[in-house]
């Protein structure tokens, strides 16, 4: 079976180390060190981890290299990103989670991962990406949390 590519943006770092969000982000982390993930990791993360405390920045470390592929936002991501503010899915002011979605979009990503509720894993604006997407030809994008990735099996 073809492993999911999956694309991490910056909160899913911050949330391996949040009180509310760890108990959720630790058995994504635990799946995708055991490279059950194709992951997508994008120079937009890097650059917001920049800012990051020490122990979030560090978290990328944990990333197998066998699983993880790094890309680079170009002038495709940044046309696709304005086109979703152009039609209102988000304002001006999210254009770096638009660049997150359309980074996503453009290398084939089957779910961006986020802890984003206001501008990423919120169903009103995953349509309104989605709607951007087709109409400009490219596939819908999955974006869920990390809840959702939980594995339930025994």
């Amino acid at each position: 079976m073809k492993k999911q590519r999956i694309y991490l943006d910056t909160s899913v770092f911050g949330g391996l180390h949040d009180e509310e969000f760890q108990h959720y982000t630790e058995p994504l982390f635990e799946r995708i060190k055991k490279s059950e993930f194709e992951v997508i990791i994008s120079n937009i993360t890097e650059q917001e981890l920049e800012n990051a405390p020490a122990k979030i920045r560090a978290t990328i470390e944990l990333l197998p290299k066998n699983s993880t592929e790094y890309v680079k936002s170009d002038i495709e991501a940044a046309e696709l990103a304005k086109k979703y503010i152009e039609e209102g899915v988000v304002g001006l002011t999210s254009y770096a989670d638009c660049l997150h979605i359309a980074i996503a979009t453009i290398h084939h990503v089957d779910i961006l991962i986020s802890w984003n509720f206001k501008h990423m894993v919120n169903l009103g604006r995953i349509i309104g990406y989605n709607s951007t997407n087709i109409a400009a030809g490219y596939k819908p994008i999955d974006i869920r949390s990390p809840r959702e990735l939980m594995n339930y099996e025994d």
